[in-house]
């Protein structure tokens, strides 16, 4: 199999990730949907990051939707969701919180460095990074006193809030602070510490 998509990306990232973090082997291929377009293009005409290219050369998309799949090719006990019910709605939660912040972030990625300057909304642009602020506080109100969100070891949770936190602060610089958040900034730094996350570091 084969993961296309820049790491830049918060969701090709967590795809990426998740993958390392299954044990599923799999062969990334950096492409940018903007500076290659035309490679993109060839692979999967949607142009959509990240895709998932299967051996036989069909296609994937949407990063939940590839988790999906990697779970279920997963060895068993290698899963990144919880098998308690109550663990399990909760990390469900959090992580739809952090596909959230995500999304809003890059939607202001967009807006603020490919849209042309003469045509930004500022008051748009004001409700996404209130949308984002506030996804931030209510995220920061389920921290607990542990390393991770939703048990003893890293989740899907824990996963997709790290990248949504690390790819807001490099999209955004200064729009949220490590003291305002301080729940999610430590729980940003012991997972980006892992293994999986170091391999998918990008500057």
């Amino acid at each position: 199999m084969k993961l296309i998509g820049m790491l830049d990306s918060p969701f090709v990232r967590r795809a990426f990730i998740s993958a390392r973090m299954l044990g599923i082997p799999f062969e990334h291929q950096s492409l940018s949907v903007f500076r290659n377009f035309d490679a993109f293009h060839a692979i999967n005409p949607l142009v959509k990051a990240p895709t998932l290219v299967f051996d036989d050369g069909e296609v994937m998309v949407d990063s939940s939707q590839i988790i999906a799949w990697l779970e279920h090719m997963a060895a068993p006990g290698h899963s990144l969701w919880p098998t308690d019910p109550t663990l399990y709605r909760r990390c469900l939660q959090l992580t739809s919180l952090g596909l959230a912040a995500a999304e809003k972030s890059v939607h202001r990625a967009y807006e603020t460095k490919v849209r042309d300057k003469t045509l930004r909304d500022p008051g748009w642009l004001r409700r996404v990074e209130g949308q984002i602020a506030d996804t931030y506080a209510v995220l920061e109100q389920h921290v607990g006193d542990s390393d991770w969100l939703c048990g003893d070891r890293p989740t899907q949770a824990d996963i997709t809030v790290a990248v949504a936190w690390r790819f807001t602060h490099y999209s955004a610089p200064g729009l949220v602070a490590d003291s305002d958040y301080p729940g999610i900034a430590a729980l940003a730094a012991n997972a980006e510490a892992l293994p999986a996350f170091a391999a998918a570091d990008y500057s």
